[in-house]
């Protein structure tokens, strides 16, 4: 019989960004958007996010960290979704056929005289070893990089914003 184990842990992240609010918020409802900076390459082999975002709703994705590894399934449901504040998730993640974590994370959204703050909190359960607190975050440190690329790209000269961007969501 297996060694059953849980590990609980939380960590939180706060990330500036040179960014309004309401598109820094919107970042996290586009799903063109959102595929780019949440999946990232993963090593070519992610599957792009089916993100449905809403209370209830859900987003989905996998990955392969490396070829011929297992796949890493994340599947989210939104539970409380203020515009420009605050976000409220559980997720779960699953090495191959394997629970590997249940999470539930709060994104809060602050402006300040720059553009934005972002704080995540993450409350992770780590279930039998196969997942850790520290790469979670390293992961989540990975996507913020990406995020303030987006961020910072979609406000360099000559970028336009067509009817799929961040300035055609709501507010």
């Amino acid at each position: 019989m297996a060694t059953r184990s849980v590990t609980h842990s939380t960590f939180t992240i706060e990330r500036a960004f040179n960014a309004p609010i309401e598109r820094v918020f919107a970042a996290w409802g586009d799903p063109v958007f959102k595929n780019r900076w949440f999946v990232g390459e993963q090593g070519g082999d992610a599957a792009p996010m089916d993100l449905d975002f809403r209370v209830g709703g859900t987003e989905r994705t996998s990955f392969r960290n490396t070829e011929g590894g297992p796949v890493f399934s994340y599947e989210a449901v939104f539970r409380d979704i203020v515009p420009n504040e605050r976000i409220v998730l559980t997720n779960h993640m699953h090495s191959d056929e394997t629970r590997i974590s249940v999470n539930l994370v709060h994104i809060q959204f602050d402006p300040t005289d720059a553009g934005t703050l972002v704080t995540i909190t993450d409350h992770g359960t780590y279930l039998d070893g196969h997942d850790r607190a520290d790469w979670r975050e390293a992961g989540t440190r990975d996507e913020l990089d990406r995020l303030e690329k987006e961020l910072d790209s979609m406000s360099a000269p000559g970028i336009e914003e067509g009817p799929q961007s961040l300035a055609a969501l709501p507010a």
